[in-house]
């Protein structure tokens, strides 16, 4: 590895690290900022609302941008609207202006994520091996970060608009360090005469299908993601009856194996193939949630959060990098669709289990992500070069990845 590309590499890192702690930030001060503006849970389940309509927004918009001017010129200004965005939560003192602040910050994560994601692509594409789940570790590690540092801020005695006030500098400092070691845009392909498509001579009419079935496979996959956040806890608590200390740990194993399997990924995704992640890893934590959800015992439920962890961990992280790499003419309009459709898997999982404990017991509501999982297994075979059998790998990718599952090809 030349030292431009371990540069940008690490570069990436930075990013993805300094998403996860501005995101983390803004959680502990959550408490502060409700009494601040003087609103009640209700209120503020809705202007978070707000906040994922601004990440939704902001990924939209800036995947073209990306493939437009180059993820070199996008992520470092992703990364400053989101660390500037993140002091507004805490100067608000009403209802409009928190939630005007929730939605600027929200479009600032949108389009530091996607960015970020297809910067992620291209030095995966340089490095010709799978780096997309390592980096998607670094996002959690920012998460555990930020809990420490909130937690010392809070213990300390400082408003809101000083902990938000002091990250956002924090990540002023990091997005301007970080800048100059991202990658150069690629060149686009030639394109022939006549040819409309923009991709260098090379039909793109089946691509948007492709992209469009692993969005709808990353909703699934965040869907369940989702569900593990907000209901493990509540799971362990309300089902099976355990202490509050005891029932945390249930979010607690989900976090760590899904940090440490990402960590993992990579190295299995380079030798078997990203297919082969989805489809064993879909496999394998849905008969992790399945055991949770349906076990009397404590133990096991937990066991069973540790794997379902585990299983999803390197799941998204491959339909993000194919997506990527389907078109590399267009792939921050790839990522923004697949990430953003993920997005708001994220944000119904929770909303949808919620709504099926009005007619079934919460273990049995969460047989819906066990689903999700299995439906994502059996389709990953989206994820093959090819659009269909016998056709040919598309032209970057066969380019770009040596033959043999030990050289790094992806299929």
């Amino acid at each position: 590895m030349d030292r431009k590309l371990r540069a940008a590499r690490l570069a990436t890192f930075a990013y993805f690290t300094l998403n996860g702690v501005l995101l983390g930030m803004w959680i502990t001060q959550i408490p502060d900022v409700e009494r601040r503006a003087g609103i009640s849970h209700a209120v503020l389940g809705g202007l978070l609302l707000l906040l994922a309509a601004g990440a939704f927004v902001g990924m939209r918009v800036v995947g073209p941008l990306a493939d437009r001017f180059g993820s070199r010129v996008v992520v470092p200004a992703g990364a400053a609207l989101c660390s500037a965005a993140l002091v507004l939560p805490g100067l608000a003192a009403g209802t409009w202006t928190l939630g005007a602040a929730l939605f600027v910050f929200g479009v600032g994560n949108g389009c530091l994520d996607v960015s970020m994601n297809t910067h992620a692509v291209q030095v995966e594409h340089a490095l010709r091996r799978p780096v997309m789940s390592a980096f998607h570790a670094t996002f959690s590690l920012g998460g555990v970060l930020a809990a420490l540092a909130g937690a010392r801020a809070l213990g300390a005695g400082w408003s809101p608009a000083q902990t938000l006030g002091t990250a956002a500098v924090v990540g002023l400092v990091v997005t301007g360090l970080a800048a100059p070691a991202l990658l150069p845009p690629e060149p686009r392909p030639a394109v022939e005469p006549g040819d409309r498509s923009g991709s260098g001579g090379r039909g793109r009419a089946a691509t948007p299908a492709r992209i469009w079935a692993m969005a709808v496979l990353a909703f699934a996959m965040m869907l369940a993601e989702g569900v593990a956040n907000d209901w493990s806890v509540l799971h362990l608590s309300s089902v099976l009856g355990a202490s509050a200390p005891t029932a945390a740990l249930a979010y607690g194993a989900f976090a760590t194996t899904m940090t440490i399997g990402r960590f993992l990924t990579d190295r299995v995704a380079a030798r078997v193939g990203d297919v082969a992640v989805l489809r064993y890893g879909g496999g394998v934590a849905a008969l992790g949630l399945l055991v949770a959800a349906l076990s009397p015992w404590t133990g096991l439920a937990l066991a069973g959060w540790a794997v379902f962890g585990a299983g999803l961990s390197g799941c998204v992280p491959q339909l993000f990098s194919a997506a990527g790499h389907a078109d590399h003419s267009s792939a921050g309009a790839n990522v923004s669709r697949v990430a953003g459709l993920g997005y708001l898997g994220m944000l119904a999982g929770p909303a949808v289990i919620g709504w099926l404990t009005h007619f079934v017991p919460l273990n049995l509501a969460l047989l819906l992500p066990v689903a999700c999982c299995v439906a994502a297994a059996s389709a990953a075979g989206i994820l093959k070069r090819g659009q269909a059998a016998g056709q040919e790998p598309e032209a970057p990718d066969a380019a770009a990845r040596p033959e043999g599952p030990k050289a790094g090809r992806r299929s």
